[in-house]
């Protein structure tokens, strides 16, 4: 019996300690979590995006149709200017070009005679001459006409075919130059007219095909780095289709696109630093170099688009590249800054709840520039604590608990 009242005694006890513990715990001022005010030099920024663009660049181009046959760049070299890039295929042109010479050698043939004369034992060397030749091409024809013939029938090669027809056509060549000796032994002066005229003629079509052959290489318009290359071995090209993109990147243009509100904070010659996701932790400096002449819209924004300069030694900041950039619009040193977020505001009036002993005191500020996260303050010293933001409701006076940075 004395040991049940003993139990119910020491359980009474406890619950009273317990309900006393929570009293005491509930009149407990709060806890309440404190930032420094502190000294350092801010800058205010204008944090946006933009596109990096070539200051001066040209775009290489195909002057004739082919497909490509060599590949000699690649994306980021530098060339000179001049420099082959690629070369198409010429195997068309270099043929019409060789026809071409072996016309204007045989007139050039032709003018030579006719200006020498003849001699009959030159006509009787010609003709005899003229007889073995019309004997070959005789058989030359019969053998091209048995290998076509082979051929249809699957008994025979083309490359037989081919030989066949080289023959004939040297039979044809070798008969055309003795008949045009015999011709020049006897030629009057509009035979020589007319030699003339073919020379001309053929001396054109040499002009022609060298052109095409020439025409064959495309080659970079200006000295550069080529940023803009993608074409394969044997792609088509017609004439005027781009090949390759070359600029002087040594410094680019970034196009930023500048919300309406911040434009107002930009002025030509701030300082802009430039960074990209696809380098981590590298930067590129350069200035504001002019201002927007109007706003437009950019998906749901109304921007400006304000060009910057940017210094790119190192040829890493490639045309058509998205980055992030920092207008830097102004810089203080030795500022008052406090974080933004412990900032309020009472009756329109900026202020914040500074640590005074264990109580909350008000003070009201006049807020300075600003940057991301932070902000330059008038009306408090280095070193006051301000309150930071809390889920309990706060107001000047209230005793709290402070937890100190």
């Amino acid at each position: 019996m004395r040991l049940r009242t003993v139990v119910w005694l020491l359980l009474l006890a406890g619950i009273g300690a317990m309900v006393w513990y929570l009293a005491v715990l509930k009149n407990q001022p709060p806890e309440l979590r404190f930032a420094r005010v502190t000294r350092e030099t801010i800058t205010s920024s204008v944090p946006t995006n933009g596109k990096v663009e070539p200051i001066e660049s040209a775009v290489a181009k195909a002057e004739r149709a082919g497909a490509v046959e060599r590949i000699l760049i690649e994306r980021g070299r530098r060339v000179e200017q001049n420099a082959p890039l690629v070369e198409l295929d010429a195997t068309d042109a270099r043929a019409e070009w060789a026809a071409a010479d072996a016309r204007i050698s045989a007139a050039r043939a032709e003018l030579d005679v006719i200006s020498k004369g003849g001699r009959s034992s030159d006509r009787a060397e010609i003709d005899a001459l003229l007889g073995r030749a019309q004997l070959e091409l005789q058989s030359a024809q019969k053998e091209y006409n048995a290998q076509v013939n082979l051929e249809a029938k699957k008994a025979g090669t083309r490359f037989e075919v081919t030989q066949a027809k080289e023959r004939l056509d040297r039979a044809h060549q070798q008969i055309l130059a003795l008949e045009l000796r015999r011709a020049a032994l006897t030629a009057s002066t509009a035979d020589k007219a007319a030699a003339e005229a073919r020379m001309r003629d053929a001396q054109a079509a040499a002009q022609l095909a060298e052109v095409r052959v020439r025409q064959s290489t495309v080659r970079a318009p200006i000295d550069g780095v080529v940023y803009q290359f993608d074409l394969k071995r044997g792609a088509y090209l017609n004439a005027g289709d781009a090949v390759a993109s070359i600029g002087h990147l040594d410094r680019v243009k970034v196009k930023v696109f500048v919300d309406e509100p911040d434009l107002g904070r930009v002025a030509k010659g701030m300082p802009v630093v430039i960074t990209w996701d696809a380098l981590p932790g590298r930067q590129w400096k350069g200035e504001v170099d002019k201002q927007p002449t109007e706003v437009v819209a950019l998906g749901t924004r109304q921007v400006g688009e304000v060009v910057c300069v940017i210094q790119n030694p190192s040829l890493e900041l490639l045309p058509g590249t998205n980055v992030f950039a920092e207008i830097r619009s102004q810089t203080v040193e030795n500022a008052l800054t406090i974080p933004k977020e412990v900032v309020r505001r009472e009756m329109g009036r900026p202020g914040v709840l500074v640590l005074n002993g264990n109580k909350l005191e008000w003070r009201d500020l006049t807020l300075g520039i600003g940057n991301t996260t932070r902000v330059q303050v008038d009306g408090l010293k280095e070193g006051d604590l301000v309150a930071l933001p809390s889920d309990k409701p706060l107001k000047p006076g209230m005793q709290v608990t402070p937890v100190l940075p």
